[in-house]
């Protein structure tokens, strides 16, 4: 299976850092040394020999869940409030430039699916190959898209590649965050902009209700799953580079109850309520109204934000 070409050389050897070439069975660094194995449906296998031990937890973990958590995005409550947040990052990332985007921790491809037709070549990693396929299958090809397989504290990507950086429910399974964003600022071209939507824990009943959940249910992983704290993510942001513009959280006791049906597991049962859409989009305009009070204004359940590389 060959890369594209446009594709091929934003691509790097996690460990050496030197351009890769099309070899006979996947792909090659420069001096022939390191080889990586390409999918039978075109996907890189940078992280098969070659990832943090975070990393492949994370992967294991998303391989045994990847359907509930498929499934869980076709409840009609699950689309509706989903929609709502979908509105308001795209508010945010209006004025992003797309000409080279990269999708980090991007699963099935959530945030290439926002910004559609907009995008001009979209490359998406992942830890999960499971998630990688779904990516590739539902996704428009026509080359516009390329998906890899990797550790998003060692991205196989070259410096300085791309307008913009998305995240959307990946920063939260990282540990090890500095080193996620020195890496993001890296293939960022200068100018380069970083968007993110991510749960974030700073109202403190969210965090004891999230630690409670976190432990007890078996579609989540404690060990690699820990939503934002505002105090604990800016300055390694701020250590990498970046100048934060946007951080604005949404959600309050509608998105508690209405999301989260893979963990929430009563919460399944919503979707036969009688007008639950309509039910649901009530409940995101009344959270709306809570967060956007300037008192509430860090206590949602779901941060949006947006930093930027100086030029």
């Amino acid at each position: 299976m060959q890369i594209a070409e446009k594709f091929l050389t934003m691509l790097r050897c996690p460990q050496s850092g030197t351009p890769l070439r099309q070899g006979d069975e996947g792909l090659v660094s420069c001096d022939g040394s390191l080889h990586y194995r390409i999918s039978p449906s075109g996907v890189p296998l940078f992280a098969e020999h070659f990832c943090t031990e975070d990393a492949r937890r994370q992967q294991a973990h998303f391989e045994k869940i990847a359907r509930i958590y498929i499934d869980n995005l076709a409840y009609p409550h699950t689309q509706e409030y989903a929609a709502y947040l979908d509105r308001v990052f795209l508010d945010v990332a209006a004025d992003a430039k797309l000409g080279s985007t990269a999708e980090i921790c991007c699963g099935s491809g959530e945030a290439f699916r926002l910004l559609g037709s907009r995008v001009g070549s979209g490359l998406g990693l992942d830890i999960s190959l499971s998630m990688l396929e779904v990516a590739r299958r539902t996704l428009p090809e026509a080359g516009q898209y390329c998906f890899i397989q990797g550790d998003a504290t060692s991205l196989p990507l070259a410096d300085g590649q791309f307008d913009s950086v998305f995240i959307i429910g990946g920063i939260h399974h990282v540990n090890d965050r500095q080193r996620l964003f020195h890496e993001v600022f890296r293939i960022l071209k200068p100018g380069g902009r970083f968007y993110w939507r991510e749960p974030v824990s700073d109202f403190f009943l969210w965090r004891w209700l999230r630690a409670l959940i976190y432990r007890l249910s078996p579609s989540l992983d404690d060990k690699t799953e820990r939503p934002l704290l505002y105090e604990e993510t800016v300055p390694p942001l701020e250590n990498a580079g970046f100048v934060l513009k946007t951080w604005q959280t949404y959600g309050f006791f509608g998105y508690c109850l209405l999301m989260n049906s893979d963990v929430l597991v009563f919460n399944r049962t919503f979707r036969h309520i009688p007008g639950i859409r309509g039910i649901t989009r009530l409940a995101a305009k009344l959270d709306h109204a809570i967060t956007s009070l300037n008192a509430f204004r860090r206590y949602g359940l779901i941060v949006i934000g947006m930093a930027e590389k100086p030029e």
